[in-house]
């Protein structure tokens, strides 16, 4: 099958499930208008007030989201999700439709920054419900998987296709247009997800505070993890900056009008997709402190040849290198954390690194402003270029240290990507499972699990080989790269089967709580655990739910 039958087999498994169907095509009118009125805004406040307007605006429009999004993605667990969703696109086209409105008829420029900091803060509902949602539509695990790489898709395809396309609109007509058209776009999304239903709200959801305080009591505790977190946190701070420089770039640099800052977003954007293809090869290895310099070095080079080179082809061709460099410096990044955080509160490491992130954007589109009242604009435009290269010197001596002792557990991680259930994971998921595997030795003659038994561990062979029977019959022998106790774990069942090392035995265990979280988390491997449950225990019962 080729590349574009399997693209075509996945999007047509997806779309016909009606209701899978409207919420995708809603999220691509979702990822647009999003895109569209964030530049137009921008745009707007750049040509009444400068750089320092244009940083303001979008520090307005960042704070109430960044204060309103802990509790827009617990909406979902106390109503139903799908009216979550709809009413969640019907608030952004309202909003927006409202900024239109003011921008069109000449309302005072305070009365539109207002009613698009509320379109702002609005867009915070839509990615966690609809995370909760789509499992609960998705027919079979596959299912669910297809509409996971159609969402990934819309998003990759967004980052490049929308700034430049409202680009185009801002050519030829104003913000006020923009939003106009951006908010026909998300009422269309409001009525494709009016008659999706979804489950009923879960009401015993706990407050999420007690959780991400164990993210932030970890970052006190260990430097290492609060470097890490600094770093990628702070990159928010330039890629905040970046949101304003693209206007600055666009109008006072390259004289290429507002439209010119769709066509620059866009050009970085490309770049980071390329930057993602190039970190396949980051896949195994132990150092990843170098391939994080590059990125750092090549993010301080693009942005120095502006400041030397400011025409069109060069911002657009430089400006795609430094994506590319970005997504290095963040992908390595967050690999190199990924090991060196605990498994059990990594999710909530993340989440702290979020809520910076937010706060980054924030500081940043109040920094271009800044460097262009003080130095001009292309001088902004090489301060901007020093701010990741001038973090990672600060903590070069830490990053060094961390990297040189996080060992990477090479055989282990083999071990885990040749069983189907962790296959589907990624480098930086496998490497968190492999640091909390526990190596067990077990000699010839000895039942590792009993039939029977509560299970509280999954296993996988290293070396040796064990007999699987059940009920005094022999199902099946394992060896090195087999796994066995998924089964009691997945349906919360006894042991349904006695394993036997037949030789010397080396194992690695895995704890249930880990086991069940990184099958959870991807679509692919809960269908794969839902095949081994009927392959293995046949019953109407065996159904796993993602």
């Amino acid at each position: 099958m080729s590349w574009l039958d399997r693209v075509g087999s996945v999007v047509g498994g997806v779309f016909r499930n009606p209701e899978l169907r409207r919420i995708e095509l809603a999220f691509a009118g979702f990822n647009a208008a999003e895109w569209g009125v964030w530049i137009a805004m921008l745009v707007y406040a750049y040509e009444r007030g400068g750089a320092t307007t244009a940083g303001l605006v979008a520090v307005a429009q960042l704070v109430p989201a960044a204060l309103f999004a802990p509790f827009a993605s617990v909406l979902a667990d106390r109503h139903p999700p799908g009216r979550v969703l709809a009413l969640g696109y019907a608030a952004q086209a309202l909003a927006m439709g409202g900024t239109a409105v003011a921008l069109l008829s000449g309302a005072p420029p305070l009365v539109a920054y207002a009613l698009a900091a509320v379109a702002a803060t609005a867009v915070t509902v839509t990615r966690p419900t609809q995370s909760a949602l789509v499992p609960a539509l998705a027919r079979t695990p596959d299912e669910l998987t297809a509409t996971n790489v159609v969402s990934g898709w819309i998003e990759s395809v967004s980052v490049l296709v929308a700034p430049a396309a409202t680009g185009v609109l801002l050519a030829i007509a104003s913000p006020g247009w923009v939003f106009a058209s951006m908010a026909a776009v998300a009422a269309a999304s409001a009525l494709l997800v009016a008659r999706v239903h979804g489950p009923a709200p879960a009401h015993d959801a706990l407050p999420a505070l007690e959780e991400s305080l164990a993210g932030f009591r970890l970052l006190a505790r260990e430097p290492s993890a609060r470097v890490l977190v600094g770093l990628l946190g702070g990159q928010f701070i330039a890629i905040g900056a970046l949101d304003v420089l693209y206007v600055v770039l666009a109008i006072s640099v390259l004289d290429l009008g507002g439209s010119g800052a769709g066509y620059l977003n866009a050009a970085f954007g490309a770049g980071g997709v390329a930057g993602i293809a190039i970190t396949v090869a980051l896949v195994g290895r132990r150092r990843l402190l170098p391939p994080l310099v590059l990125g750092v070095l090549v993010w301080g080079a693009a942005f120095a040849l502006l400041v030397a080179w400011p025409t069109t082809a060069g911002a657009l061709l430089l400006l795609a290198a430094a994506g590319a460099g970005r997504s290095l410096l963040d992908i390595a990044g967050r690999t190199i954390l990924q090991r060196t955080a605990p498994t059990d509160v990594l999710s909530r490491v993340f989440g702290v690194l979020e809520g910076l992130s937010m706060a980054g954007l924030a500081i940043g589109s109040l920094l271009t402003p800044a460097l262009v009242a003080l130095a001009g604009p292309r001088w902004a435009v090489a301060g901007i270029g020093t701010l990741l290269p001038l973090a990672v010197l600060l903590s070069f001596r830490r990053l060094a240290e961390i990297d040189r002792r996080v060992p990477v557990p090479v055989v282990e991680i083999a071990l885990l990507r040749s069983l189907p259930l962790f296959s589907p994971l990624g480098a930086p998921e496998l490497e968190g499972l492999a640091h909390g595997l526990d190596e067990t030795r077990v000699p010839a003659g000895t039942a590792v699990v009993r039939e029977g038994e509560p299970g509280d561990r999954f296993y996988v062979v290293a070396e040796g080989e064990l007999e699987v029977d059940s009920g005094g019959r022999q199902l099946r022998r394992l060896s090195r790269g087999d796994g066995f106790g998924e089964i009691a774990l997945l349906r919360d069942v006894p042991r349904t089967a006695t394993v036997t090392a037949c030789t010397d035995t080396r194992l690695y265990a895995l704890g249930k709580a880990c086991f069940l979280a990184s099958v959870g988390s991807h679509p692919r491997a809960v269908s794969e655990a839902e095949r081994l449950v009927h392959e293995r225990l046949p019953s109407p019962q065996a159904t796993i739910a993602p």
